[in-house]
């Protein structure tokens, strides 16, 4: 499929708008939904159909709002800054929820801890430390994303992750209810956590320690300039691609496969570093995948290791 004919699919494949009945039968929501909302722009591969509908609540009340009363059979998908994710070029049907504004408060608490929204960018969030002269999250400058997107597959880089600053965190289930969950609840593992799919994060509480902000400042630019050197950080990417697979390193995989720079479409594996794919302008999301599938499928061939999808994909094909 071309990026031309993926884009006339796109404009063709409206789904049936379901908005004006939502917004008759839930009067209070004040957040914006919007329907046929193209999700491109919204992603960092910049790919992919539009929602059927799209939610921007206002805050945790106005989602609750909304869960609670949705009917049970309009499927819900929350998506964040978009960094980890393609969305399919046929689109999403039901509820896509995107938090925004309402999410996206920072505050330094005593005792070296932080509150952050989860719609706040992960990098905010070790800027914010540094600034308290807050110790031990200064991982988080390297992770693409959203504190959403940590939360919910344990996100990590140089050597710490998630779990290992989380106290807890705040999310509201499919029925409207809104959970805490302490750290042993959320049941972590690598990329991944245990709190059901439907749940979507709302906030999180994290625990530092006392440090000096001139040695946490140098920790954070020995990161960023250690992803600048060899991550393809200024490419329209979605990030780590393949999880590694116990007692291997995914893109050592990919390399011994004879991946590294393998082109479908006008989607590549990156020759910088080849656990990533890019779009190199004109790709569309079947593209990327049918990329990231013959990756997998050399690996396999190459030494019966299958490689797991680290990127989320969603939507219809």
């Amino acid at each position: 499929m071309t990026v031309e004919e993926a884009r006339l699919l796109s404009i063709a494949m409206t789904f049936a708008d379901i908005v004006p009945d939502l917004k008759s039968s839930l009067p209070k929501l004040r957040g914006r939904l919007l329907a046929n909302q193209p999700l491109a722009e919204l992603t960092w591969f910049r790919v992919g159909g539009p929602a059927q509908a799209l939610f921007m609540p206002e805050d945790e009340d106005d989602l609750a709002y909304l869960l609670a009363g949705l009917p049970r059979e309009i499927p819900v998908t929350v998506i964040g800054l978009g960094s980890n994710l393609i969305v399919r070029d046929g689109g999403v049907a039901g509820i896509v929820i995107r938090l925004g504004r309402g999410f996206n408060q920072i505050e330094c608490e005593e005792g070296n801890r932080v509150r952050a929204g989860t719609a706040v960018p992960d990098q905010r969030v070790a800027r914010a430390t540094l600034d308290a002269g807050i110790a031990g999250l200064a991982f988080l400058r390297g992770i693409p994303g959203a504190i959403g997107g940590a939360l919910r597959m344990n996100g990590g880089a140089y050597g710490r992750e998630t779990r290992d600053i989380l106290v807890e965190a705040r999310g509201v289930d499919r029925a409207g209810n809104i959970h805490v969950y302490s750290n042993p609840e959320m049941g972590f593992g690598y990329r991944h956590c245990d709190v059901p799919e439907d749940v979507v994060f709302t906030a999180a509480l994290f625990q530092g320690e006392p440090g000096d902000p001139a040695i946490i400042a140098a920790e954070m630019d020995k990161i960023t300039q250690a992803r600048e050197a060899t991550q393809p950080v200024k490419s329209r990417t979605g990030g780590s691609t393949f999880k590694n697979p116990e007692g291997h390193k995914a893109w050592q995989l990919i390399d011994a496969a004879g991946a590294r720079g393998l082109v479908v479409g006008d989607a590549q594996v990156s020759e910088l570093h080849c656990n990533f794919l890019i779009n190199r302008g004109n790709a569309t999301a079947a593209d990327i995948e049918a990329l990231g599938e013959e990756v997998r499928r050399r690996v396999r061939e190459q030494n019966g290791i299958e490689l797991q999808w680290e990127i989320k994909r969603i939507g219809n094909n």
